[in-house]
């Protein structure tokens, strides 16, 4: 019998420590797909701030870095100057990029570092417990807005890419969903061209990819894609919103 699939090898044998439903194992493999692809694995550097994504490390067959809550395209800057041949990725979701890490992710994108940003928006603060994330959307229940968001109080949600999109540095900026089997491989696709955009020196992209997290939306898996689906889709539209020739 001939083998007409199997496992990229830019990821490990490690078994992933995601929930049951979650799209993060999904991710994983297009980010490594894209790597092995390209042919730049052995220059390869990924940074795993905190974060369902902390362990990140331990699925991904090249060097990696552990960076403090939010500061993965700072640590990113520093390897990526220190030496420009490095490929140079962050893996990131919504509560470390889009809060803790505002400042590091909008100044790294204004300054046009030339490094690749994976950003994962589940609208939730997923590895501690569920709490109001700066994506969760008006109205979405959390362990911390049991009534649904309320923009009077709480504020609006961050768009990251209609925000970074306006600001000179950035060459690409592109939001996907890992939802269905159309919206993975255009997920894949851009994933790619990001990393390609790093490999010819346009310099800053990122691409958000909308995520699952049936544990903490108390849904099942499938349940929890229709969610983003009928949800997350309208409020975050999928498409390009920036990039540079």
């Amino acid at each position: 019998m001939s083998i007409v699939f199997s496992k990229t090898p830019m990821l490990t044998d490690a078994v992933q420590h995601y929930c049951p439903g979650c799209t993060h194992g999904i991710i994983h493999r297009l980010v490594a797909e894209a790597i092995d692809e390209l042919g730049v694995g052995d220059r390869a550097v990924g940074v795993a701030p905190v974060g369902c994504s902390v362990l990140a490390y331990n699925y991904f067959n090249c060097d990696c870095v552990q960076a403090a809550h939010g500061r993965a395209p700072a640590v990113a800057t520093g390897i990526k100057r220190a030496n420009p041949q490095n490929i140079v990725f962050t893996y990131q979701g919504d509560g470390d990029l889009a809060a803790i890490g505002t400042a590091e992710t909008v100044h790294a994108a204004a300054r046009g570092e030339n490094i690749t940003v994976i950003f994962v928006n589940n609208a939730i603060y997923g590895m501690t417990g569920g709490q109001m994330a700066p994506t969760t959307m008006p109205g979405q229940v959390t362990q911390t807005s049991p009534y649904g968001r309320d923009p009077k109080a709480a504020g609006y949600p961050i768009r990251v890419c209609e925000l970074l999109s306006t600001l000179d540095g950035a060459a690409y900026c592109e939001r996907v969903s890992a939802d269905s089997v159309k919206n993975i491989r255009s997920a894949k696709r851009a994933i790619k061209q990001a990393f390609q955009n790093q490999i010819d020196g346009k310099g800053f992209s990122l691409v958000e990819v909308l995520s699952s997290c049936p544990t903490n939306w108390g849904l099942t898996p499938a349940a929890a894609l229709g969610w983003i689906r009928d949800k997350m889709i309208p409020y975050y539209p999928l498409g390009v919103y920036k990039n540079t020739p």
